[in-house]
């Protein structure tokens, strides 16, 4: 499990950092974002900077492009257990990993996304052929599946996925962001792989402990349905939806404007739908469609609620009803959704140590999408499939701000032991002890001095956060011994030099 509880565990609050040069920001993003630049190497950057200038150059712009970051070793670290938590909660499900080209073919990707094709980075025509970087995993792996003649596969993918959108890096969102899908494919009984894809939700946002949250679902086919009954043209099923989808950003009376307006909707169809998309509930609210005198005659819609009803069931045998909402509303606007549809949003945050609240949106989405493999087989042949997309950089961005906040510090490296000398000439003394413990499976560092003093060593183990110091001096070696030392604690014991790594690794157990 994964909280920032851990976090703050296994973090060690670091002394301060020693009087440094003048301070770099490489890029408006707080601390994390920062580097120092030691006093000692000014003079050299300085000389450099004022030859350049002399000489006319025009120095290179340092910036990462729009929509993209850097991360330093502390953000780096703070992703890697995030998304090592994501991916155990997967594995404990079956999933199995695959991978697939940043690259597509641009005909793979256009015609999949509705409105957000327009945000498809396209490349210039290279070795005759028309590429794309890939926006999502989803379609890459509707590909892969009828490419490879797959009928039946749980599979987990962790990857960059590029998208021109306008950034807003608060709020992470970035045009290059990482996404953490995990999908089930192939014929099964209705609503159960469903159900699953909803309790990994639950499980991830529970254990990550970001505050309280709700899980909104619906279904393509009632909306369809309601589209339906209030007049809609087939035709106008996928835009109305993309205009839907925006209403947790605007008020419906925006949205009401856009489909009069923009989509070509009569006012009174707007208005009927407007009277069903602003419902919200559970059991309770599936069971009153089921008897509404419109929806009811609607075969899809029929279809959809006899679904959503059974999915509510197995929910409530997984004991997460209570963070579902049945949230009519909820439309999700990409084109390749057929059925059941979901999103987790926060409801609230935790802001005692934030100057301003977070806004980040969703955290993770899915839904049902069983045309989609059959658009890349010769004979349209379907493989059913339904997913989640755990959304990384948003969550990402509230445990760093968190974390910044706290004014803690995360270990960015997983070092267990340092090995010191208290004496000159002791360099292949300590290569050969640091050799017997990289051996050993150890994780170990020394400094790259030859001499080094021995306050500086420990110093080091203090401010990276290495709990062990493995000290061989000349008495040491005439002894046959190695002094071992707790840097939490301070506390020292010889220890045999053959019963070393036994030694380390029992202080190493959890």
């Amino acid at each position: 499990m994964l909280r920032l509880g851990p976090f703050a565990a296994a973090a060690r609050c670091l002394p301060a950092r020693p009087r440094l040069g003048p301070l770099c920001l490489a890029g408006n993003r707080g601390s994390f974002a920062r580097s120092w630049l030691p006093a000692g190497d000014r003079g050299a950057l300085y000389r450099q900077v004022r030859a350049a200038a002399a000489g006319g150059e025009r120095l290179p712009v340092l910036k990462t492009p729009k929509g993209t970051r850097d991360h330093a070793p502390a953000q780096a670290a703070l992703r890697e257990r995030l998304l090592s938590a994501v991916v155990s909660c997967f594995k404990r499900h079956g999933a199995a990993a695959i991978d697939t080209p940043v690259l597509e073919l641009r005909e793979t990707l256009v015609g999949k996304y509705g409105e957000g094709a327009k945000l498809i980075y396209e490349l210039k025509d290279q070795g005759g052929e028309l590429l794309a970087l890939r926006y999502d995993l989803t379609v890459p792996f509707a590909r892969y599946l009828a490419m490879n003649k797959i009928t039946k596969m749980k599979r987990y993918h962790v990857a960059k996925v590029y998208r021109r959108d306008n950034p807003a890096t608060t709020r992470g969102r970035y045009r290059e962001f990482y996404q953490c899908d995990f999908d089930i494919a192939g014929q099964f009984d209705p609503m159960i792989p469903d159900a699953e894809c909803l309790k990994i939700v639950h499980e991830i946002l529970s254990d990550l402990q970001l505050g309280d949250f709700v899980i909104k679902v619906n279904d393509r086919r009632i909306l369809n349905g309601v589209f339906d009954v209030c007049g809609v043209p087939e035709s106008q099923f996928i835009p109305a939806c993309c205009t839907i989808d925006k209403l947790d950003k605007i008020p419906w009376e925006e949205v009401r404007s856009e489909m009069v307006g923009e989509k070509g909707l009569s006012p009174e169809a707007a208005d009927r739908i407007g009277e069903y998309v602003q419902l919200h509930g559970g059991l309770d609210l599936i069971e009153q469609l089921l008897q509404d005198p419109q929806l009811s005659q609607n075969k899809v819609a029929k279809e959809g609620l006899g679904d959503m009803k059974l999915l509510f069931e197995y929910l409530t045998l997984f004991g997460i009803t209570g963070k579902i909402s049945f949230d009519l509303s909820l439309a999700r606007g990409l084109d390749y959704y057929t059925g059941v549809i979901f999103e987790a949003v926060l409801l609230q945050q935790d802001h005692e140590h934030l100057e301003e609240p977070l806004s980040v949106g969703s955290v993770a989405g899915g839904g049902r999408y069983d045309g989609l493999v059959g658009m890349f087989d010769a004979k349209g042949r379907k493989v059913p499939c339904v997913g989640v997309s755990i959304g990384i950089e948003r969550i990402f961005s509230i445990l760093e701000q968190r974390l910044e906040a706290s004014g803690e510090k995360l270990r960015t490296t997983e070092t267990q032991v340092l090995v010191a000398t208290p004496q000159k000439h002791l360099l292949a003394a300590r290569m050969k002890l640091i050799s017997e413990l990289w051996d050993a499976g150890i994780k170990a560092e020394m400094l790259y001095k030859k001499d080094p003093k021995l306050l500086k060593q420990l110093q080091y183990c203090e401010d990276t956060g290495i709990p062990l110091a493995a000290i061989v001096g000349e008495q040491e070696l005439a002894d046959g011994v190695v002094k071992l030392r707790d840097v939490a604690t301070r506390k020292e014991v010889d220890i045999p030099r053959e019963k070393l790594i036994d030694e380390i690794r029992r202080r190493l157990e959890p």
